[in-house]
């Protein structure tokens, strides 16, 4: 790494506010060395045009096919993806828009070879190359437009217009929202300490980084270890503290265990500097005092949550190290231990887009959750834009806001210090797989972590895939259950039980048991119905000792006095 000057700093803060935070030289790289090696290989480019030539003869027979049979009868020459439901509804099926989504999925077929296999491309140009391919045939779908979307234009004729005119209703709403800087409509319905984030609790800890909630007993009687929660600071705590029926915190709390949660800051400008440390220290550690002052002589439950689960296993490795038994065991949801295959994220980051990142933040000390948005979205483009651009624009249809999607509305911003360090340290050398991460100035060893472990991945994460998740495995020797959840990076672990349409497998590796690779796992695994819930629940309530009567909240004995009630002021702060 190289410092820059304050000129480089300007100058690349500039460029980063015109390409929305992404390195057009990253992207440019990719292109050059995609392009300059396909006009090297002759082979390719003839295996490209005979599969063009075989592509519009195919067409050309489904063409031949419709006129003949009707358009309904022909058998479609290509059937697009699983996951792809853009052409799912019957209209797309009469004429002619059958033939041009199916020229669309043909077109998009012939770019994923053309993208793909080109001898001496490096692997993360090619990645790069083929995500920007699918980025703008995307904007090129049938679907995207009136004229050519059947189901639009079906409903534009039923409704006289009417349709239409709700689309520019909610344009221009959302148009004035964006500039005025307020959250989507129906946020509103979804006030934090009212309606989110309303399980009963006390603020027994504040410090300039994090405050530590302890939420109020349930039960007679709790397991004596209680359960500390360190979610992500990318994120506010509550996603794990939503509506009543769907929070995790409640859950626990209702099986009888007394639960710790840290509510991070959101941070400033005078939060510049602080770095990965510092969470660790004013975050992790001192929580942790907190409860071992609260209930003495109590192992704890540590949980973590995406990047919370980071810090958390880089925590347990430093405490394993330096002879530290005060954990009972380690809960990791959605979490990264090995960056070395990161999924589809790791398309922006390489050295250039993390240089342009940190001059950004080096000028105004944070990274905003807009500079990092426009990245997640078109991870999952059709998702969390086209469609809802369809629905909402053509169909206009606004789609209900609810608790989960007010919470990720409810954004956060990261130090300028430790983002740049969790990129830098993580993402691009992978220092805690390789043992090279240093706290307390000595490298860690995820090796040395001899707790047991529950880790969950989500089937279609796209922050954290599960197959990275799952390399834990072959990182430490620890006894390690794996839940694979349906769902998403949030929602499978927002997955209550009574959840419709969930399921997860499930498989303990034991101590001292060889290495099963993930595709492995996954055949061998059990497959349950329902929530995993109650699987960890249990998985914690066989590791706990006989219930006994619940510490005190905010005893002033403890040196840990209420400070206030549960949700608190940093989750507040915008």
């Amino acid at each position: 790494m190289h410092a820059l000057s304050p000129l480089d700093v300007q100058a690349r803060a500039a460029l980063a506010g015109v390409t929305g935070s992404l390195s057009p030289q990253s992207a440019l790289l990719a292109w050059v060395d995609w392009a300059t090696h396909l006009v090297a290989s002759p082979g390719k480019q003839s295996d490209l045009a005979a599969l063009a030539l075989e592509q519009a003869s195919t067409l050309a027979g489904y063409l031949r096919e419709c006129m003949i049979a009707g358009p309904g009868q022909a058998h479609a020459c290509i059937e697009p993806p699983a996951r792809d439901r853009r052409f799912a509804a019957p209209e797309w099926r009469s004429w002619p828009f059958n033939l041009w989504h199916q020229a669309f999925l043909l077109n998009q077929r012939w770019w994923e070879a053309a993208t793909g296999g080109v001898p001496g491309v490096e692997r993360h140009h090619e990645t790069m190359v083929a995500f920007a391919a699918r980025q703008w045939l995307d904007v090129f779908s049938p679907g995207n437009q009136l004229a050519t979307n059947p189901v639009a234009l079906r409903r534009t004729f039923e409704e006289g217009g009417a349709n239409l005119r709700r689309g520019l209703g909610y344009l221009v709403d959302n148009i004035e929202r964006r500039l005025a800087q307020q959250p989507p409509a129906g946020v509103e319905s979804f006030q934090v300490g009212r309606d989110v984030a309303v399980t009963p609790g006390k603020v027994v800890l504040r410090n300039r980084l994090m405050e530590l909630i302890q939420y109020t007993p349930t039960t007679a009687q709790v397991h004596p270890e209680p359960v500390l929660v360190i979610p992500a600071w990318i994120m506010k705590y509550y996603i794990l503290d939503l509506s009543p029926h769907d929070s995790l915190i409640r859950y626990l709390v209702a099986q009888g265990f007394t639960v710790f949660c840290i509510s991070w800051k959101n941070p400033g400008v005078e939060e510049r500097e602080l770095g990965m440390d510092d969470y660790l220290a004013l975050g992790f550690w001192a929580g942790l005092d907190a409860i071992n002052a609260i209930a003495p002589g109590a192992k704890v439950h540590a949980t973590g949550y995406c990047l919370g689960g980071t810090l958390l296993s880089i925590a347990a490795a430093a405490m394993a190290r330096d002879g530290d038994d005060r954990l009972a065991s380690l809960s990791l949801f959605t979490a990264q231990t090995d960056f070395s295959e990161p999924g589809e994220l790791g398309l922006f980051i390489d050295e250039s887009q993390v240089t342009l990142l940190e001059a950004q933040m080096q000028q105004q000390g944070y990274l905003r959750a807009d500079q990092m948005a426009g990245a997640f979205q078109m991870l999952r483009s059709y998702d969390l834009i086209w469609s809802r651009l369809i629905s909402e624009y053509l169909l206009g249809e606004r789609q209900p806001m609810n608790d989960l999607m007010a919470w990720n509305a409810d954004t956060t911003r990261m130090p300028a210090k430790m983002h740049a360090q969790y990129l830098r340290r993580l993402f691009l050398n992978d220092d805690l797989s390789e043992g090279r991460y240093p706290v307390r100035g000595r490298p860690v060893s995820l090796g040395d972590i001899t707790l047991p472990v529950f880790s969950v991945g989500t089937e279609s994460d796209h922050v954290a895939p599960w197959r990275s998740v799952y390399k834990l495995h072959y990182l430490s020797p620890a006894e390690l259950t794996f839940v694979l959840t349906t769902g998403g990076h949030n929602a499978g672990i927002v997955s209550e039980p009574g959840h419709p349409r969930r399921s997860y497998r499930v498989k303990t590796r034991h101590q001292g048991e060889g290495y099963l690779d993930a595709d492995a796992w996954l055949e061998a695994a059990m497959r349950k119905e329902g929530s995993w819930w109650p699987e960890w629940s249990q998985w914690l309530r066989v590791r706990s000792g006989t219930p006994v009567d619940p510490p005190d909240t905010g005893a002033a004995a403890s040196g840990y006095p209420v400070i206030d009630d549960a949700p608190g002021r940093y989750v507040r702060e915008p």
